[in-house]
Order: structure tokens, then C-alpha cells, then sequence
């Protein structure tokens, strides 16, 4: 059998001279969603190399440089690799169907997959991304401005309810009107922050707008803020209109079957549901913020955004609080 997958990696490195159609999907999910990734072999010629079949091969692209084997396939003949091995098969509705589905989608699986599937002179490589349906946004600590490492940067944002954004949604929150003039660490270990109105204090007026980079720093040393990434949630993000010390916050919530909502929890009710309350309350890291997605006088009056009070003293009798109930 190894020798026989040997011939089928050999055949999908030298069929370079076969017909080929290359083309890039995406597909939008969230953890524990089933992914479908589309792959199908076009046949243009009727010539085989003696009813070998057809050859699958499914890889994960985890830089320029790297590739993560997933799944190699010649007719009954099978073999998948590391993780993959308990939560992805292929459709296999055709002998031309290469469709790969991936249960329970976990935070390491979003990213970019290639396909190569070769049956006689025919060949076809596709690339299928699986990017995380959500919302970009900025974190500091109570510890103030520029306080994280990276590896601080990762636990904080897991804290929030979210990841590290990458390059590519911190791109896509940029062209939606992300402007933020706080460098923070994407999860390739450079360091960025997006300007959609060029001004002097955030790196000058000369340069447009876009992405402003200082490139890879230490992860050890370095200290930054971060962009952290949530893809949503399945519950309920709400308000209790009281005055109340942290502490209380938290024991209002409990009682009302909640938790104290985190930032991630609240970006993600804002940007995806709409939710708007002029009302600032305690989140569960001791920050004040509240969510404006009509902006109006008082509240919000040029734009709509998650609006920050700050790190109060946790004693502070004067906030209410925003609760997060997940959904039984």
C-alpha cells in the first residue's frame, strides 16, 4: 500500500505537462460547524495510465513554505494524517469528486487548503480558504497601552472570547472602515495597525491609507497591543440597567443564569447582530464599554462603534452591566 500512495504522490508532481485549471474558493464558518471544501476533476481526454483511477491528494498551506499533508486517496486506498484522521473525509459522490468535509470545524483548521486531483491526462488544483465569519478588534490590559507580548497578546484574546486576528481579516476589517492607530500583533508575528484617514499622529499624512506595518518584532520582548479576531457566539448578550460595583456585576449575572459578558461577546453582538444600547456596563476583563450601531447625539454622534470608558476602580457604583447567557 506505501509503495502504491508512493506512485500516486509520484503522479501528482509530474503531471505538470496534463490539462490543469487552477481556481481559489472561499468558504465562511465557525468553530464546530461542518465544512464542505468543493473540488472536482473536469475531464477533457479520454487517456488514462492504465485505470489507475484517480489520485486525490488534500493538503493545508500553513505559510509559503509549508504544507500540512490532510488526506491522500487512489481508489479504496486511503490515508489521512495528524488530526485529520478523526474529523475529515471525502464526499466521494463520483469518481471525479474530490469534495473534502470536515466535521466539527476547531480554531487550527481555518486556513488555506489545496486539492490536486489527477485522473488520466486530466488534472485540476484548487485552493479552498476557510476563513471565520466575525468581527476585528483592538485590545489592551488594564495594564494600559503596548503591555503584551505575543504570548500575552494569544492568551489575552482567548480571554476575550477570540484568537489573534490574522493579516487577512485585519486586511478585510480595514477596507469595512477599521481605523485604529495602536500597532497590535496579527497571528503571523508582525505587528500592524489600520488607517483609514491618514493623519499626523498616526504615521503622517504622506503615506495613503491601509496598513501600516513595523514587520516581525520578537515575540519574546517585543510589547504591543493586539487585534483579536471573534467569530460570534451561540447565546444572548444583554443589559442590567442598575448601578453596580464589579462585583455585583458579576453576581447579577449569575443570577439571571449569565456570565459577564467578555469584549469578544460584545464586538460581535455589535457588529453582527446590531445590537445598540447607549448604556455603559461592566464587561468581564473590568472594562466599561458600551455598543452603538446607530450613531446619535450623546451616545456615539459621528460613527458606530463599541464605545470605551476605561479600567474604573472596581468599586465604582456606577455602571451597569452587560451579561452573556450561552444558549442550552
Amino acid at each position: 500500500m506505501i509503495s502504491l500512495l508512493s506512485f500516486v504522490l509520484f503522479c501528482l508532481t509530474f503531471a505538470n505537462n496534463a490539462y490543469r485549471a487552477e481556481s481559489l474558493h472561499r468558504v465562511f464558518a465557525n468553530p464546530g460547524d461542518n465544512v464542505t471544501l468543493p473540488c472536482q476533476l473536469t475531464r477533457n481526454t479520454g487517456f488514462s495510465f492504465g485505470g489507475m483511477g484517480t489520485r486525490i491528494k488534500w493538503t493545508k498551506i500553513e505559510d509559503a513554505f509549508a504544507e500540512v499533508d490532510v488526506l491522500v486517496s487512489m481508489g479504496f486506498h486511503k490515508v489521512k494524517y495528524g488530526r485529520f484522521q478523526n474529523h475529515a473525509h471525502l464526499r466521494e459522490a463520483d469518481e471525479n469528486d474530490a469534495t473534502l468535509i470536515i466535521n466539527n470545524l476547531q480554531l487550527e483548521d481555518f486556513g488555506t487548503y489545496r486539492c490536486e486531483i489527477i485522473r488520466g491526462m486530466d488534472e485540476n488544483i484548487v485552493e479552498v480558504e476557510i476563513r471565520m465569519q466575525g468581527v476585528v478588534f483592538p485590545y489592551s490590559p488594564r495594564l494600559g497601552r503596548y503591555n503584551l507580548n505575543f504570548r500575552d497578546a494569544e492568551a489575552a484574546c482567548l480571554e476575550q472570547n477570540a484568537v489573534v486576528a490574522s493579516f487577512n481579516q485585519l486586511y478585510q476589517a480595514w477596507k469595512g472602515g477599521l481605523d485604529w492607530c495602536n500597532a497590535g500583533w496579527l497571528s503571523d508575528g508582525t505587528v500592524q495597525y489600520p488607517i483609514t484617514k491618514p493623519r499626523e499622529p498616526c504615521g503622517g499624512t504622506r503615506a495613503g491609507a491601509g496598513l501600516r506595518s513595523y514587520g516581525r518584532r520578537d515575540k519574546a520582548n517585543s510589547l504591543f497591543d493586539v487585534f483579536c479576531f471573534t467569530s460570534g457566539y451561540d447565546g444572548q448578550v444583554f443589559f442590567v440597567d442598575q448601578k453596580l460595583t464589579y462585583t455585583e456585576a458579576v453576581q447579577a449575572c449569575q443570577d439571571d443564569g449569565a456570565e459577564l459578558a467578555k469584549v469578544g461577546h460584545m464586538f460581535a453582538a455589535w457588529k453582527l447582530h446590531g445590537y445598540d444600547r447607549c448604556d455603559a456596563g461592566w464587561l468581564s476583563d473590568g472594562s466599561v464599554r458600551y455598543p452603538i450601531s446607530r450613531p446619535r447625539m450623546k451616545c456615539s454622534p459621528t460613527e458606530a462603534a463599541v464605545r470605551f470608558i476605561g479600567f474604573p476602580d472596581k468599586k465604582h457604583k456606577l455602571y451597569g452591566a452587560y451579561c452573556y447567557r450561552a444558549h442550552q
